[in-house]
């Protein structure tokens, strides 16, 4: 069971709240061309389909700031993030063409009154910042204080650079603090945490491919989110947006602090198993993905033999374990019915939806 969680300062993102207690949302970012329109607003539907809760864009200039006037349009009801580099007056545009959120690293933004801009236009509009602070783009005193990008320096940046927010007045915050290294983005994460109560985005950035990606993403935000640290979460992959939403969402899932979905128990099968089970499995995942829980969280079992289904399965709402050529049917550790294996998939789906319907 995971620690009680931090109560941080609640924000508000367009229709999302990020800390406060509000539920941990799950993030992704566009990576098509900024300047095409038609396609961010494409990839805006796809990601919002799949379960994002906010988008981030990035905006390399005032020209690319229109597209959130042209998403608020299209009526695509989803928060909508800017993020900026460098030009103030880019942060600016953005956020007087609708974005619900900046985000800056107010140590390449330049000198204080640019600053201090941006910070005036968000407060003016009610639009939060997000401060986000790299191993990559450390300001040089820190830098040369530390000596490295390490956990220390990092979290120094953060609240060095939230301090100057606050000293211009404006205090709807959000901290994130990313590295390619675990370690370093935990630790760093951990001090900010300690040190102030703004609400905490969680991730690992650069953090490869799909498949290396998942796995350090889980590993260092999933430890975080243990010790009940972290409002928002972005899994960063070399990969289409929509998979940084699903394993985002998973994380969240197998950590029982998603609001509802599917969370599926499998085992890893063995030579006892007489059923496709690696095949239902992968199937069943994808109608898990998309069905709406209606906030409800179904634990379903998909077991390849009578001898450990029912019992190391015994939590599931509901499940099977396999025979040869058929599966029993279980609810809560009790047999209930017999399956033939042909109709494993069909009749995990039709139990899913009574359950979210009952």
């Amino acid at each position: 069971m995971s620690a009680v969680r931090k109560n941080t300062k609640k924000i508000r993102v367009g229709s999302i709240c990020i800390g406060g207690g509000a539920p941990i949302s799950v993030q992704t970012m566009i990576n098509v061309d900024p300047h095409d329109f038609e396609a961010v607003v494409a990839q805006v539907r796809k990601v919002k389909e799949a379960g994002a809760d906010i988008v981030r864009m990035t905006v390399p200039d005032e020209e690319s700031a229109a597209v959130f006037s042209i998403i608020k349009k299209e009526k695509i009801d989803i928060p909508l993030v800017a993020d900026v580099h460098f030009d103030y007056k880019t942060a600016i545009a953005a956020a007087m063409s609708g974005a619900d959120k900046i985000r800056i690293n107010p140590g390449n933004i330049g000198a204080e009154w640019k600053v201090k801009e941006v910070a005036s236009t968000c407060l003016t509009l009610g639009i939060p910042i997000r401060i986000g602070v790299n191993s990559g783009s450390l300001d040089k005193k820190i830098l040369q204080k530390y000596g490295s990008p390490c956990a220390e320096a990092l979290a120094e940046s953060a609240l060095t650079q939230a301090d100057m927010l606050e000293k211009f007045g404006f205090s709807d915050i959000v901290i994130s603090i990313k590295s390619s290294d675990i370690r370093t983005m935990s630790e760093a994460s951990r001090i900010v945490s300690n040190d102030s109560d703004y609400p905490l985005h969680l991730g690992i950035t650069e953090a490869g491919d799909e498949y290396a990606g998942i796995i350090k993403s889980s590993v260092g935000i999933g430890s975080l989110l243990l010790d009940g640290i972290g409002d928002t979460i972005r899994v960063s992959l070399t990969a289409d947006p929509v998979k940084e939403v699903r394993a985002g969402k998973e994380i969240l899932n197998s950590l029982g602090l998603s609001k509802g979905g599917v969370n599926i128990i499998s085992c890893p099968t063995c030579g006892r198993t007489k059923i496709d089970i690696i095949g239902i499995t992968s199937v069943f995942r994808e109608f898990a993905d998309t069905v709406d829980t209606k906030g409800k969280r179904v634990n379903v079992a998909i077991m390849g033999c009578v001898v450990n289904g029912p019992g190391e399965a015994r939590e599931a709402d509901f499940g099977i374990a396999g025979g040869d050529g058929f599966a029993v049917l279980f609810k809560k550790g009790e047999t209930v019915g017999r399956v033939e294996e042909n109709e494993i998939l069909e009749t995990l789906k039709k139990e899913t939806l009574n359950f979210i319907n009952d």
